[in-house]
């Protein structure tokens, strides 16, 4: 279970957020600006938050009361950006394999293969980023996470930086994400459309604040 109770001051922007989600995907929505890059920042412990406490799990990550602050890579949470951030100088297969040797982790050929599989990339390895389209670079990008062996996933807009057809493309994979990795995800989007093919709860943001939470029907057009 995810649990976030925090607040925020960012110049004369401040959030407070307070949600707890025990779902595979749990959707933040809201307009650019609402403040759900900055949330899952604090998730992911890349921003400090003023007070609250955020968990996983049972394990508290952040406990201002307590003075506790867990590094980001002590968390095991898996982030993956809207432009992918791949090593251009590197093949996939090195790319892939950045998060396991980053966590010291050993090698385990049946995680590769699953995961090579679930996103349909085996036949990009031997190739450098510069020669894939957007949709690959972000199956390498989400591949690359999962290696980790997070024990949650963020996933901020990824598919914010492709043209439509690239999302079609993509989208099938996130799904297939979402039924089958067996890892929880925060899914960050403003597009209603994709949080209802995707989400299993919702975190609806507005200007830094929590205005809805529930199932797809708090979107709106639902």
């Amino acid at each position: 279970m995810l649990r976030v109770e925090v607040s925020r001051q960012l110049g004369e922007f401040s959030i407070e957020a307070c949600f707890a989600n025990e779902g595979r995907v749990t959707g933040l929505f809201g307009a650019s600006g609402a403040g759900k890059t900055s949330l899952i920042n604090m998730i992911a412990g890349l921003l400090r938050p003023d007070r609250g406490i955020i968990a996983i799990d049972g394990e508290v990550l952040d406990d201002t009361a307590a003075g506790l602050h867990i590094p980001p890579h002590r968390r095991r949470i898996g982030y993956v950006f809207q432009d992918a951030r791949l090593f251009p100088h590197l093949d996939i297969r090195q790319n892939l394999d950045y998060g396991r040797r980053m966590n010291r982790l050993a090698e385990d050929p049946a995680l590769e293969a699953r995961v090579t599989d679930l996103l349909d990339i085996g036949g990009l390895l031997d190739r450098r980023p510069g020669r894939l389209s957007g949709g690959e670079r972000q199956r390498v990008a989400l591949g690359r996470a999962l290696l980790a062996q997070p024990r949650l996933l963020l996933l901020d807009e990824p598919m914010g930086s492709l043209d439509e057809e690239r999302k079609v493309e993509i989208l099938p994979y996130l799904v297939r994400l979402r039924d089958e990795a067996n890892v929880p995800m925060v899914y960050v989007s403003h597009d209603a459309g994709e949080m209802r093919q995707l989400a299993t709860q919702v975190v609806m943001l507005r200007r830094g604040r929590v205005v809805a939470f529930g199932g797809t029907e708090v979107l709106p057009g639902t």
